[in-house]
């Protein structure tokens, strides 16, 4: 009898721990359907030291904009010639659909040129870095597992309207630990003299 009880009280915690894990208490998390040019925009603060893809993004899915306990999705344009720093996530992994346009990405110690239409999968831990080789725009679709990057998108930028204010290489490196990220040091450009 003693230990059917156990064998009660373990299922019973499994269970709720289950529940807890898989079921939707009424949280925040809204279904949505959005279309391309709808989210919310914002634009990225300029970054001493370091490039941007694009001065806009499009936050479309996460805990801020529909509730997502589980994802993080934005879009965005970059021009040809632009890079996306080389960083990498911690915990999250993350997926780039390169809608339109020519890249050519840097993906732990491996390179690749992708073309219209390719997805490129990022475990976590894994140094990316892309840069738009094409003449038209890329336009990029990036989704994470886990929306705790969002911490940095919104940490280097602001909602599209309002000044955006230089953001040094320092406070920079520091949104991105906000977004459990590290950006890779960036080189400061040569000065030549004429």
């Amino acid at each position: 009898m003693a230990n059917a009880i156990k064998l009660l009280v373990v299922v019973l915690l499994f269970a709720l721990y289950a529940f807890n894990q898989t079921a939707d208490h009424g949280g925040d998390a809204k279904p949505v359907v959005l279309q391309m040019d709808e989210g919310e925009v914002r634009t990225r603060r300029p970054r001493e030291g370091f490039s941007s893809p694009a001065s806009e993004f499009l936050l479309k899915i996460g805990p801020k904009t529909s509730g997502s306990k589980h994802f993080l999705l934005f879009t965005e344009e970059i021009s040809p010639g632009a890079v996306v720093p080389k960083h990498k996530h911690h915990r999250e992994e993350e997926i780039l659909l390169i809608d339109t346009g020519n890249a050519h990405v840097w993906l732990g110690d491996k390179e690749y040129d992708a073309q219209p239409g390719a997805l490129v999968f990022i475990p976590a831990e894994t140094w990316v870095s892309l840069k738009n080789t094409g003449k038209e725009k890329i336009h990029l679709v990036a989704v994470w597992n886990e929306p705790g990057f969002e911490e940095m998108l919104r940490c280097g930028s602001v909602p599209k309207g309002q000044a955006a204010e230089p953001i040094s290489s320092d406070n920079a490196k520091d949104c991105y630990r906000h977004g459990d990220a590290k950006l890779e040091a960036a080189q400061p450009p040569s000065e030549k003299k004429p």
